[in-house]
């Protein structure tokens, strides 16, 4: 039989004979490693040594830290995580060369003792007691897998205690364990440099394949590596590498396991390096905001040493075709280095699952995550949250709203002043119409009306996981969230108001195999379907008529811009009934977006141009659905017709200055046109409108037309007529 043919086989013959020797072996090698000391005292220094040992039985006692995997959810593997940059495989998923190699290079009877060499340690002993100090070794790959787990700590210790403790252990595993399984976790846990461990990692790492395909030279490359890996990487050292590999094969060829032919012809094969490019010092090489944000999601669900070290499988809700539209939308849009950071997250509202997430435009100069990390004010878009309040709180879509401009509000402490970014207001409008063209003072005026506190009931109930403190100015965006809360909130509105967590990891597999997380999609209904249809119908049109028509994709969709004080943050929050999308963009450190591409940044520009070329490559292929309708809510606050109107009072005549009080002190509004007439004194009011008496809402405006006297274009009037009684001048000479 050739060695070949016997490589995987334990012999058992003789076997309580090679027992009852290798104990005896042992107890030569102590002796002789204590030359000088008494048999006797040397065999019971060495029962001292064998004192508090580990156990062989435990299977935790072998543990290795093994590489957790991250894919995505349509199967594309995204992330590496580890400490040490392990994947364990079974010994049929191994190149047959690469044992050879290893077994003839580390330990040529392996296959014959029972977990120490005795002859190679008596060899070993002997040569060393001639050279007068440590010149050769013999750890069989038994005792080295010893070393490397159960014996980890005292790996550094290279005193006789310690080579006795290995050599036993190592005697003792053999009794629990097959050559094969103990093959098999030496290649599992041997380092090989450049950061990996276990002969997968080395494979992918050498020669970007995995250690089944190894051919005979690159197999025999990798197991001349653990003796000095650092020395000898190929990457650094190719020569070494090289020699070392010739080494190896001609041990392999001494003891049978390659042909001659084999060889000859690995000894002359060209070694060519190429590294597996899911192997970077990061482990990442796609979505790395998004795997950023799972990693923390894993540490905090199952500590930094499992996610690290337990060689878990973590499937992600990650779709890597919408994540490469989601990053091609905002790169095309923001294309400046001096353009502002952006984030991006796209949240399918029927599960809460994440299908997209930018955090930032470059993760090699800004790893932190915009879009998970970053919290910053939402400006107008969290007015969706006080109209969804107001709804649920029984006000119609038409119910009348001051827009007057400066709104001062009564907070029992300071006022709180408000303005229109537009400057002055239109009076009374409809809620419909102050979420459309998004006035702020209609808003304020609304929010407390309402309270804060029922505002921030709402944002909670619907998926802002961020502390909010029930101040008024919380309906202008005054607090800061999340883009991947807005997603997540607004996604409620998406799903007839049923509300799903955000949600990054659907299932965990542990590394036997055994399911240790799944995501639950259950969900809650945060409002009611009703409010919610009339909300998304309300929002609509923010796109199709309102501050964000850049938004508008061809298909129902619905949303709200966002632009904070001094256009330091701009935001575009919509959805479909697929998909629900944030986008927010501005500088950290904060500054104003009052110059990009030459111009301001206001929620309608740039963030929404950023949602609009997403969401129309992201739904290309997808039918164009509508929102579910739903009955309208029961409307029981004051609408349109419930307001009373009070008569306008009637200022014709009047002096301009009087006319104007007197409508103000009315709550009117009041603007002024100026006319000539030749019969009203300049100064005084020739007419008004709406008219004297009119019934009208307060805050309606009035206009006053104003006399500017006579036109002094204007001829002037002919000479009256002679009187027929008197006498006519003379017309000739006497």
């Amino acid at each position: 039989m050739s060695r070949r043919s016997r490589i995987r086989r334990h012999h058992p013959k003789h076997t309580v004979l090679r027992v009852l020797l290798s104990g005896l072996a042992l107890t030569l090698v102590v002796t002789i490693l204590l030359a000088g000391v008494g048999t006797a005292a040397a065999i019971g220094l060495a029962t001292n040594w064998l004192t508090d040992l580990p156990s062989v039985t435990d299977p935790a006692a072998f543990a290795v830290a093994q590489t957790t995997k991250i894919y995505s959810a349509d199967g594309k593997l995204l992330a590496n995580l580890f400490l040490e940059n392990r994947q364990v495989v079974s010994l049929d998923e191994i190149s047959p060369s690469l044992l050879h190699a290893v077994v003839a290079v580390e330990d040529e009877r392996f296959y014959e003792h029972n977990g120490f060499d005795a002859i190679g340690i008596v060899r070993a002993a002997v040569t060393n007691l001639r050279a007068g100090g440590v010149s050769e070794g013999a750890s069989t790959i038994t005792q080295q897998i010893v070393r490397n787990t159960v014996l980890s700590a005292e790996r550094t210790d290279i005193s006789y205690k310690r080579k006795v403790r290995e050599a036993y252990l190592a005697y003792k595993l053999e009794e629990v364990m097959s050559k094969d399984d103990i093959l098999s976790m030496y290649l599992n846990t041997v380092y090989y440099g450049e950061g990996a461990y276990g002969a997968e990692s080395a494979a992918l790492t050498y020669f970007n394949k995995s250690a089944k395909d190894l051919t005979i030279a690159e197999a025999a490359l990798l197991a001349g590596l653990p003796q000095q890996p650092s020395r000898l990487s190929p990457y650094d050292n190719i020569e070494g590498a090289t020699a070392r590999r010739q080494w190896v094969l001609q041990k392999m060829y001494e003891q049978e396991y390659i042909s001659k032919a084999e060889y000859d012809e690995a000894v002359v094969e060209k070694v060519i390096l190429k590294r597996a490019k899911n192997l970077n010092e990061h482990g990442v090489y796609s979505a790395p905001y998004f795997v950023a944000y799972v990693k923390k999601v894993l540490q905090d669900e199952f500590g930094t040493s499992l996610v690290f070290k337990g060689g878990l499988k973590v499937y992600t809700s990650l779709d890597t075709k919408l994540q490469s539209q989601a990053e091609k939308a905002v790169g095309n849009v923001l294309n400046l280095k001096s353009d502002p950071d952006a984030a991006l997250v796209a949240i399918d509202p029927s599960s809460g699952n994440i299908k997209a997430l930018v955090g930032g435009r470059d993760w090699d100069t800004n790893k932190f995550n915009f879009a998970t990390q970053a919290k910053r004010q939402p400006g107008s878009s969290f007015k969706m949250f006080t109209l969804v309040t107001a709804l649920a709180s029984g006000m119609p879509p038409k119910r009348m709203l001051d827009s007057s401009s400066p709104a001062v509000i009564q907070t029992g402490g300071k006022p709180w002043v408000v303005g229109n970014a537009e400057g002055g207001g239109k009076g009374y409008i409809t809620l419909q119409q102050a979420t459309t063209h998004s006035v702020n003072t209609a808003y304020a005026r609304l929010a407390k009306e309402l309270s804060a506190a029922k505002i921030v009931k709402t944002a909670k109930a619907m998926g802002i996981t961020t502390k909010l403190e029930p101040y008024l100015s919380i309906t202008l965006g005054g607090q800061e969230v999340t883009p991947l809360e807005m997603a997540s909130a607004y996604g409620t509105l998406a799903n007839e108001g049923r509300h799903y967590p955000a949600t990054a990891v659907t299932k965990v597999v542990d590394a036997g195999g055994k399911t240790i997380f799944e995501s639950d999609a259950e969900g809650s209904q945060a409002i009611t379907r009703e409010v919610a249809y009339a909300a998304t119908q309300i929002l609509k049109g923010v796109i199709t008529g309102g501050t964000a028509t850049r938004a508008n994709i061809g298909r129902p969709a619905a949303g709200k811009t966002g632009t904070t004080q001094d256009y330091r943050d701009a935001w575009f929050v919509g959805y479909t009934p697929q998909l629900s999308c944030s986008v927010w963009m501005g500088y950290t450190p904060e500054k104003p977006m009052r110059n990009v591409h030459g111009r301001r940044v206001f929620g309608g520009t740039f963030p929404a141009q950023i949602w609009h070329d997403f969401m129309s490559a992201a739904l290309k292929n997808e039918p164009k659905l509508n929102f579910k309708s739903a009955p309208s809510p029961k409307y029981t606050w004051k609408s349109t017709w419930d307001i009373p109107k009070t008569e306008v009072p009637l200022v014709v005549g009047m002096t301009e200055g009087s006319a104007g009080s007197m409508l103000k002190k009315a709550d009117y509004k009041v603007t002024v046109s100026y006319a000539y007439s030749p019969s009203i004194a300049k100064g005084r009011v020739i007419s008004q409108s709406p008219a004297g008496g009119t019934k009208v809402l307060p805050g309606a405006t009035v206009t006053i037309v104003v006399s500017k006297g006579i036109d002094p274009s204007t001829p002037p009037p002919p000479p009256p007529p002679p009187d027929a009684t008197s006498t006519p001048p003379a017309t000739g000479t006497p």
